[in-house]
């Protein structure tokens, strides 16, 4: 069991994504934190829509004692004063990176979800609390982290693979469909970039001086530990290329979340980010323990039952 926990922090940024890209770094910037959780809890991965006035921000929220995320939603006037929050999406597997858009006249959630075995592409029936399954994404791999962008009259996708831990990190693949709901053909050179300094997606894509500019991860030294912008150089849809520009961390300003960076979430004025820090403690070490406790005695009860 890790003795060190990643706890996780969203924040608003008053900057524009292209702003923040185009300095290389958030510092300087002000911002204003998402609430804190209890004891070994957290928020992460934030995404926002602006509706009526009104920022929707979507998190996973996290509880070490459950581990299975669900997706919750922040809701901030045009003050950014928080007047609302309300669950609004679990399942029996784990949810993260609640990537919400709006497109073909709908708005869209597209959650990781690997564990399921599948990518599932929710519709909002009430926004922001109300969605339903609406369309399965077949792809080349079980997707981590998908992320969708239209450009130039086609959709891209950007994901890793859950094939194998480190594919996760590393091994970035894309497809392109003419309509959402697909079908999705993965592109011929998958995965297209090898790299755990700049593989795996963490934020909203935006289409800079005509170009695709992906925040992807740098893991190379903790998950998580900063984002870099990945601009597609060449993008079609039998060949690939792809420039990375410099780590963007956390500021000696956002201690003690100085430990990662992992999400760059443009919405409109302002950008979500989320930031770490580590924690060892006894609480953990009790917490770990618990589960181990538990997990040991459903294997001997289910051993039990077996043997009638």
């Amino acid at each position: 069991m890790a003795l060190r926990k990643d706890i996780w922090r969203p924040a608003i940024v008053m900057a524009t994504a292209e702003a923040i890209i185009a300095k290389g770094s958030i510092a300087g910037f002000p911002l204003m934190w998402l609430p804190p959780m209890g004891s070994f809890q957290f928020l992460a991965d934030p995404f926002g829509l602006w509706r009526d006035g009104r920022l929707y921000v979507f998190v996973e929220t996290y509880d070490y004692r459950v581990r299975i995320g669900a997706i919750e939603v922040l809701v901030y006037d045009a003050d950014f004063r928080l007047v609302d929050r309300q669950p609004v999406l679990a399942e029996p597997w784990h949810l993260s990176y609640p990537l919400v858009f709006e497109a073909e006249g709908e708005t869209w959630m597209l959650p990781e979800a690997h564990r399921s075995n599948q990518l599932t592409l929710y519709r909002a029936v009430d926004f922001p609390t109300r969605w339903e399954p609406a369309h399965i994404i077949e792809l080349d791999h079980v997707a981590v982290d998908a992320t969708p962008v239209f450009h130039d009259g086609k959709w891209w996708l950007f994901y890793t693979s859950a094939d194998r831990e480190p594919d996760k990190m590393t091994a970035l693949h894309v497809a392109h469909a003419e309509r959402l709901a697909g079908p999705w053909t993965p592109h011929p050179a998958n995965p297209v970039r090898v790299d755990v300094a700049s593989a795996r997606p963490g934020g909203m894509p935006r289409v800079i001086d005509g170009r695709i500019v992906l925040p992807v991860q740098d893991c190379s030294h903790t998950y998580g530990g900063a984002i870099r912008p990945l601009t597609m150089t060449v993008l079609t849809t039998e060949a690939f290329s792809a420039e990375v520009g410099d780590a963007l961390v956390a500021p000696a300003s956002c201690a003690p979340f100085v430990e990662g960076l992992h999400t760059l979430a443009a919405a409109g004025p302002v950008t979500l980010v989320d930031m770490k820090r580590t924690e060892l403690s006894l609480h953990g070490l009790s917490i770990e323990a618990v589960r181990e406790v538990r997990k040991l005695g459903r294997a001997i009860r289910t051993r039990a039952s077996a043997r009638g």
